[in-house]
């Protein structure tokens, strides 16, 4: 497999892929878009009926069905580029590949204002397509260079208010790449980042049967100033295994 930006978009479901008939539309508007100045976002995160995607920060907890992990590398399946922040990275260390389908692996993408990647971490040993690390001014260039020797590509964006890589950047930048479809799975402070700045094209939000009380939720610091609650604007809801997925786009501002 050649480790472009390239990647084919399919837009009919393959066979055992019946199930997941309700993702078709968001397959057909990633289509639509391949000639849009920016890539289309899909955020994709499991979480408790609580609302928490993990019992306490940088702890990983199992909370999606089987059949949601199936949905979940379909959805890798059919993305270009698949980002994470670091903390991510520091608390799973995540191949990011797709396994559970056949179809491409998409560009791993991490957001690492300090460069704190480790250089053990799986995904600098990727099997076809090298991290490609967003950082900012504040990272060390020994670390830069360092990481780039390792095989990382590794670009420094401007940052924004809290010091952390300006997502509108990032996304202009991998726009430019050629990657059109951009698949967001966390955690819980990109996930909150992406929707209060109304970056997010559609959601696959998975919710797992259990409760978590007291966990890690990522929305859960109230917007200063206040601002409108986002909403769904076409969305659906589908028992997946124990599970429930619900979809769809968010509404214009």
């Amino acid at each position: 497999m050649r480790a472009t930006s390239t990647h084919r978009v399919m837009t009919q479901p393959s066979p055992g892929e019946h199930s997941l008939g309700f993702l078709q539309p968001l397959f057909e508007r990633i289509a639509a878009r391949a000639a849009s100045s920016l890539p289309f976002v899909t955020l994709s995160y499991a979480q408790s009926i609580d609302g928490s995607i993990a019992a306490q920060p940088s702890v990983p907890i199992t909370l999606s069905s089987n059949e949601a992990f199936v949905m979940t590398h379909r959805l890798r399946s059919r993305h270009c580029a698949l980002l994470v922040g670091i903390n991510t990275v520091l608390a799973d260390d995540p191949r990011l590949t797709v396994r559970l389908c056949d179809g491409d692996n998409p560009r791993p993408v991490v957001l690492d204002s300090r460069l704190r990647i480790p250089e053990h971490a799986k995904l600098m040993a990727h099997p076809d397509r090298r991290p490609l690390i967003l950082t900012t001014p504040a990272a060390p260039p020994q670390r830069i260079e360092r990481l780039r020797a390792l095989g990382a590509t590794v670009e420094v964006m401007p940052a924004d208010e809290r010091g952390r890589v300006a997502l509108p950047s990032a996304l202009r930048h991998l726009a430019a790449r050629g990657l059109k479809a951009l698949m967001v799975e966390g955690g819980a402070t990109v996930i909150d980042s992406f929707l209060r700045q109304r970056l997010v094209d559609y959601c696959v939000i998975t919710v797992a049967p259990r409760l978590l009380f007291g966990g890690l939720k990522p929305m859960g610091e109230p917007c200063v100033p206040a601002a409108a609650p986002l909403a769904f604007a076409e969305y659906g809801y589908e028992p997946l295994g124990r599970d429930l997925v619900i979809h769809g786009t968010l509404a214009a501002s």
